[in-house]
């Protein structure tokens, strides 16, 4: 059984607004062992969507390689933009070493309630996933129940959005849509998504995210 521990600490500027949730970067990323083209950072895995999508949106110039320059680019944005990252899994053990959330097993969880009261003036979680089975909103709304807080839908549309009040203020949550490329199946399904592909040929997954990312990193 291979224990798969969270490599980073939670990286949340002074005064952030928002804050990424998300699970785990691939296993490599525990070991230390990179591939050309990964980022030694949060979501940094060069087959991943997030950093790609943001700068695209944000038009950053961001190099993807395994150097100090490139994790310092993308703290610079996050501070700048007062954005942070917490991912909800601290560790988890696998029979499989791959990245997949559901081969992950005797989760640990993070405590994102308590980041939320270090850090008061976050109002917006960004779950990098849905709420499906070990992800990102998965565990978070366990720990919801755990705290008997209610969750007031805001929309039910793809990005679903929810919010709670917690010691007296109001967060949303906004379950987008994860920046994996295990995810591009399911981004095929949505309604929007076919919309866009029937109106315009060329409009692939990525194009998806960086229209549904704009929305709410902005």
């Amino acid at each position: 059984m291979f224990l798969h521990k969270h490599p980073y600490k939670p990286y949340i500027p002074k005064k952030a607004t928002k804050l990424i949730v998300g699970t785990l970067p691939p296993p490599r990323f525990s070991v230390r062992e990179f591939k050309p083209g990964d980022v030694d950072f949060c979501y940094g895995s060069r087959d991943g969507y997030l950093w790609p999508v943001l700068n695209e949106i944000f038009q950053l110039n961001l190099l993807f390689e395994t150097t100090p320059k490139a994790i310092s680019q993308r703290k610079e944005f996050l501070t700048r933009h007062r954005i942070g990252i917490c991912d909800i899994v601290d560790s988890a053990e696998r029979e499989a070493i791959d990245a997949s959330d559901l081969g992950m097993q005797n989760v640990v969880c993070r405590d994102i309630l308590s980041q939320l009261v270090e850090n008061p003036t976050i109002g917006t979680l960004l779950f990098m996933g849905g709420n499906s089975k070990n992800g990102p909103e998965y565990f978070f709304r366990k720990q919801w129940k755990q705290k008997n807080i209610m969750l007031t839908p805001v929309s039910l549309e793809v990005p679903r959005r929810f919010s709670f009040k917690l010691n007296g203020r109001i967060i949303e949550t906004i379950s987008l849509t994860s920046p994996s490329g295990a995810a591009n199946r399911a981004v095929g399904a949505i309604p929007a998504y076919k919309a866009l592909k029937k109106k315009h040929p060329n409009f692939n997954t990525i194009d998806f995210r960086v229209l549904q990312y704009s929305k709410y990193f902005k």
